[in-house]
């Protein structure tokens, strides 16, 4: 995990579940302000975190869903952190794999507020069959300082017949007390004795009483002995 924010406090609930090589933790901190969620849920080799903060404000919800299966394998971590108000985070990753083929995703969700709102939103989908390799990351955060930030990541790969796909998305938003928002898309596809590629890559950062929003959307398909690849990265600044 690239980024890790936690919040600790009075009243830590821990539950954790493992079965049929899967693993799932969830741990929820709530004091003065009450109500802090944390869900986690992983199916067949995968693993799933969730994490939840909130203090004095209040609310902090955090989700983390992965579903692996088969030669596949999955990974969603989500975190949320909360003082003055509500921050919520989500992560999903879906990946699967058949007859030799590989399928790995990987989801990450960040948000955090100090006296403010962040929501953060990620997901990841890999397919890979008959011999086909598919890898998705999908990694998404959201910070506010007195403010709105939400970021919203999703990275999409398929493989088929021989063919290898890979999809990278990366979402930030960032703001003191302004307005901060990110989405960004990745896509590949790959058929027969093809490979595709697809990096996405956003960022927003906005000051007090600024807007700051980016979209960024990569895709790229390729079939038949095609190649494809296809790079986008979106940054806004407004201090």
């Amino acid at each position: 995990m690239r980024h890790r924010y936690l919040m600790t406090g009075a009243g830590v609930l821990l539950t954790g579940a493992a079965a049929l090589a899967a693993s799932a933790s969830a741990v929820s901190v709530a004091s003065n302000g009450g109500q802090a969620n944390a869900t986690a849920t992983a199916t067949g080799n995968a693993n799933a975190t969730a994490w939840a903060g909130a203090t004095n404000g209040g609310t902090a919800s955090a989700n983390s869903q992965a579903i692996g299966q088969r030669r596949g394998q999955a990974t969603s971590d989500a975190i949320a952190v909360a003082d003055h108000g509500l921050a919520l985070s989500n992560s999903r990753a879906d990946a699967r794999g058949t007859r030799g083929g590989r399928a790995v995703a990987t989801s990450e969700s960040v948000a955090g507020a100090i006296g403010g709102v962040a929501i953060s939103n990620s997901v990841a989908n890999a397919r890979g069959s008959h011999g086909g390799t598919a890898r998705s990351q999908s990694y998404s955060t959201a910070l506010s300082r007195y403010g709105y930030a939400n970021s919203d990541s999703r990275a999409v790969s398929r493989g088929l017949y021989g063919g290898r796909a890979t999809s990278i998305s990366d979402s930030l938003a960032d703001t003191r007390g302004g307005v901060a928002t990110s989405r960004v898309r990745s896509d590949s596809r790959a058929g027969y004795r093809a490979t595709a590629n697809a990096d996405g890559y956003g960022v927003s950062v906005s000051g007090w009483r600024q807007n700051s929003s980016v979209r960024a959307l990569a895709q790229t398909r390729a079939n038949r002995f095609g190649t494809g690849q296809s790079r986008v990265t979106a940054i806004e600044v407004r201090p």
